[in-house]
């Protein structure tokens, strides 16, 4: 498997984490004072770091820093928009269109005519 996809997939699975610890508990610990939320964040942010830490340090391998970042966004995003619709109820809306379409232009800018990632 190419080093880049595997990269993609990490951090893939690093803002699966990510996104729960930051978004999960408004809908699980609602009821729960706010610091075991903030425990319960930090516990799942942990795997999230894990997982991110060395995709990161294998990405730097391969892209520049600025693409490592913006792929890094557009992940995010692609993990975001399934969470809010799909477990946290979210409505559709065009606007996730939008800023789906502003994102793949920054991905386009940041790698057309990629310079060499650093050593």
């Amino acid at each position: 498997m190419p080093p880049v996809v595997r990269v993609v997939l990490l951090l893939m699975l690093s803002n699966l984490f990510m996104t729960w610890a930051w978004y999960g508990h408004l809908k699980t610990l609602r009821a729960h004072h706010w610091m075991i939320a903030v425990l319960a964040s930090w516990g799942i942010a942990f795997f999230e770091y894990t997982i991110q830490v060395p995709a990161n340090r294998l990405g730097y391998e391969h892209l520049s820093l600025p693409q490592l970042k913006i792929l890094q966004e557009v992940i995010t995003l692609a993990v975001f928009v399934p969470f809010a619709v799909l477990y946290m109820r979210q409505p559709v809306r065009l606007d996730f269109l939008w800023a789906a379409l502003c994102m793949a232009g920054a991905v386009y800018f940041m790698f057309r005519g990629a310079p060499a990632p650093a050593p």
